[in-house]
């Protein structure tokens, strides 16, 4: 293991990730989410065939035991990314990015209920703080009054729902885990949503100009960096101490929203991602106290035995 290079790599593949949405949020304005998710997906093909070749992966790091399970995964994957998509050209980059991060929390209750995780009363009451957090950024978006945005509020919802699709996502590749390869998954879940990313074309696919063109080539290359960055974090460091770095994102989307897109973000919001984010590290701490536990208790089971 190597810890700092795991954690350089999970802040890199952040910062990739952030470009790409900033990328995806300019564009917007000229192009429909679906055709963003083609360009993302097409355009990250190159990158994944380079690292493949590099690991020389390239002949049988795609092959799979269970297509359908990519099918599914690609499926809810490619939707949660529509939808992540449709939310960043109607809310600012921030809220968006806060509302994300009900994502990680959904994961938990989802393992629970559909991978027969144990789930203990830390972590559902960490989950139950997380999402008070995310009815915080909502509420505004979601009360009723004379101020009500009806973009804005479509907005908060089809990101809500993608986190929701996300975290479902992440369920399915917890199962594909199990029989395939890190390749293998990163490969098929990008040609699956380069695929489906086509049946979208007569919800009005446009000709972009060339600067549009460029940002969302862009996207998919920085998307393609920063999946394969945040794979080899991975590698070098355990989950629970790189699933922390994950948080440098608000920073960036603060920073990004204010110079790039104008956007100034709310108290309220301010406060419903904090609250977001110290319920995800709390979850993250309360792992890595577990993993600690069992790494403590094999240690001793395997003393006894010698």
């Amino acid at each position: 293991m190597q810890p700092l290079r795991g954690i350089l790599f999970k802040v890199m593949s952040v910062c990739m990730f952030m470009g790409m949405a900033s990328l995806i949020k300019a564009a917007s304005v000229d192009v429909p989410p679906g055709q963003a998710v083609f360009f993302r997906s097409f355009f990250a093909l190159p990158i994944i065939f380079g690292w493949l070749a590099i690991r020389g992966e390239l002949r049988n790091g795609w092959k799979t035991k269970n297509p359908m399970g990519h099918f599914w995964r690609g499926l809810v994957g490619t939707s949660a990314m529509g939808l992540g998509f449709t939310g960043l050209g109607l809310l600012p980059l921030p809220e968006v990015t806060a509302i994300g991060y009900a994502a990680p929390l959904l994961v938990v209750v989802f393992a629970a209920m559909f991978l027969n995780e144990e789930v203990r009363a830390f972590r559902l009451s960490a989950v139950a703080l997380g999402m008070v957090g995310v009815l915080i950024v909502l509420s505004p978006r979601l009360s009723v009054g004379a101020a009500l945005n009806v973009s804005e509020t479509l907005g908060a919802v089809v990101v809500f729902m993608g986190a929701v699709l996300a975290a479902l996502a992440q369920v399915f590749v917890r199962k594909l885990v199990a029989t395939e390869t890190t390749a293998a998954i990163v490969f098929w879940f990008t040609i699956t949503s380069t695929i489906m990313s086509l049946f979208t074309l007569p919800w009005g696919w446009v000709v972009p100009g060339w600067s549009v063109a460029l940002m969302l080539i862009m996207a998919g290359l920085l998307g393609g960096i920063g999946q394969i960055l945040l794979t080899s974090s991975y590698r070098y460091a355990d989950a629970s101490l790189v699933a922390p770095f994950d948080y440098t994102s608000m920073i960036l989307a603060l920073t990004i929203g204010y110079f790039v897109f104008d956007e100034v973000p709310t108290g309220t919001m301010l406060i419903g991602a904090g609250i977001v984010i110290a319920a995800g590290v709390l979850i993250i701490w309360r792992e890595r106290q577990l993993g600690l536990q069992r790494a403590q208790q094999r240690k001793a089971t395997g003393n006894l035995g010698a």
